[in-house]
């Protein structure tokens, strides 16, 4: 489901889907963590991030913690203290 406040990832953004399980080391590790954190910075969330990749929520919220990405908010209605009447 895309919201209308996500963009439409391009063929250029799709990052390889990784083998699930297998550790991600080193140079691709980096790579990854770029690629991730170009795609989220730009609007993806991390449950599209998750899915495009076939790797966990977790996997790619540790990821862009590492990468030093500013992770955005949950979203949604906040909810305002009452005024006094």
């Amino acid at each position: 489901m895309i919201r209308s406040n996500q963009r439409i990832p391009s063929e250029e953004d799709t990052v390889a889907e990784l083998p699930k399980g297998r550790r991600i080391t080193g140079g691709e590790r980096d790579k990854l963590s770029a690629d991730l954190r170009k795609r989220y910075e730009s609007g993806d969330s991390i449950r599209a991030l998750a899915a495009s990749t076939g790797r966990s929520y977790g996997f790619i919220h540790r990821v862009l913690s590492e990468s030093g990405a500013t992770l955005r908010g949950r979203g949604g209605a906040t909810r305002r203290k009452a005024k006094p009447s």
